[in-house]
């Protein structure tokens, strides 16, 4: 369980990365910054407690459309960081 928990945060992680790449050029580099730095914030939460992960998730993903929407780039770009922070919830 607990692996399957750090999978699952390192592929949201993975495709905020690759979301990130769908922004304007100039925007790009703080966007990466600010992602790494909040994966890094949360790397000691417990595993165990599946609601807070839940809520990260959940947050990873409501703030990712956010940004998306900020730079007018289609929501369906988040579809697959959708499946993974909404998979076993």
């Amino acid at each position: 369980m607990v692996i399957s928990e750090m999978s699952k945060a390192l592929r949201a992680y993975s495709e905020v990365l690759r979301l990130v790449r769908r922004l304007p050029e100039d925007t790009r580099g703080y966007y990466a910054k600010y992602a790494r730095e909040n994966f890094v914030n949360y790397r000691e939460v417990d595993p165990k407690d599946e609601a807070f992960l839940h809520e990260l998730l959940n947050r990873t993903y409501n703030h990712s459309l956010w940004v998306l929407n900020k730079y007018s780039v289609n929501e369906s770009a988040a579809n697959k960081l959708k499946k993974i922070c909404s998979a076993g919830a």
